[in-house]
């Protein structure tokens, strides 16, 4: 399908469809569009932050970057070039980037393979085999991130997996003995599957027999056993600095992961708790190479697909305005 097949309308209704198949914690879906002609500016939405988990808006702010990187994907998918603005206005901080529209553009297959992948990928909560991921997809994973001026350090010795299991059982400990965190947790998880944002109970999944080295987060609806996989590809996705501009961009890098994963067929998981606890984030920094600062943990496999959340259409997160 090329530029001229659809209306410009059209076009940005698609987009902006993609960009809400971001990812988000507990799937709060905290951005909004506003769009002008030829561009589309993304907005943080302070109704829809987490004051407990996420009390200074960091990773909601990923959360919209994961959605520029999508909103991008979508317009280059079908022939429309578009440049992105990164926090363009200091005394407008919640508007986090500005989307503009270049005209044609001849889109790579590469880039045409992550835009088909925006509505396949979903977050695993489930065990993924044991099957190793080959040295080629690892190094896509990387240069992915890179592309969007951020690093997956992958953690490959045992003794960096140990660090990190010891910083996530902590937090984890942390956040389950904080009544505010679990009241927070359960207002966006304890439901049915008829809401269009957080996580339904269908979507939880088990926990591990006999605990494992890396737990993911205990949604309250989970009451399974399983057996989980015992050498997992884990990641810790970084920026050099760690500005509401980095944390925007970490979220288009997180998002080119994601979709790179799925691509190549693997599943993907977060490892939340030790970035979301102030004292573990800082610690996870003694596992990066070189100065820089922990903004998601990921965990990456072979897994069955997960069914996606569902989320707020496309004209409840839109506003139109004419200049």
């Amino acid at each position: 399908m090329s530029i001229t097949d659809v209306p410009l309308s059209a076009v940005i209704t698609r987009a902006l469809y993609a960009a809400t198949r971001a990812p988000s914690v507990h799937n709060t879906q905290p951005w909004r569009f506003t769009v002008a002609p030829a561009l589309v500016e993304v907005h943080l939405d302070r109704e829809r932050l987490l004051p407990v988990a996420d009390p200074d808006g960091r990773e909601a702010r990923m959360s919209c970057g994961a959605a520029v990187f999508n909103l991008r994907a979508a317009l280059h998918a079908v022939g429309w070039g578009a440049v992105v603005e990164l926090v363009p206005d200091r005394e407008r901080p919640d508007l986090l980037a500005v989307v503009r529209f270049t005209g044609r553009y001849s889109p790579t297959s590469e880039q045409l393979a992550l835009a088909s992948a925006i509505d396949r990928r979903s977050t695993s909560r489930r065990p993924f085999t044991d099957q190793s991921i080959p040295p080629s997809d690892q190094l896509a994973l990387s240069r992915a991130a890179e592309g969007e001026q951020a690093h997956l350090v992958l953690l490959e010795t045992p003794d960096a997996l140990d660090t990190l299991a010891t910083l996530s059982r902590r937090a984890d400990h942390t956040q389950e003995e904080d009544p505010e965190f679990q009241r927070e947790l359960l207002k966006w998880t304890e439901y049915g599957d008829d809401r269009e944002d957080g996580v339904p109970r269908n979507a939880g999944g088990p926990r591990p027999i006999g605990g494992a080295q890396l737990a993911l987060r205990r949604f309250p609806a989970d009451a399974s056993e399983r057996t989980f996989e015992q050498d997992a590809l884990v990641a810790i996705l970084a920026t050099h600095g760690d500005s509401p501009l980095e944390h925007v961009r970490a979220g288009m890098a997180l998002q080119a992961v994601l979709l790179t994963a799925t691509v190549a067929g693997l599943s993907t998981s977060f490892l939340s708790q030790p970035v979301e606890v102030p004292q573990t984030r800082t610690a996870l920094r003694s596992l990066l190479p070189e100065p820089g600062h922990p903004q998601t943990v990921l965990c990456i496999g072979y897994g069955h697909p997960a069914a996606p959340t569902r989320r707020r259409p496309v004209t409840a997160v839109t506003t139109n305005r004419e200049e």
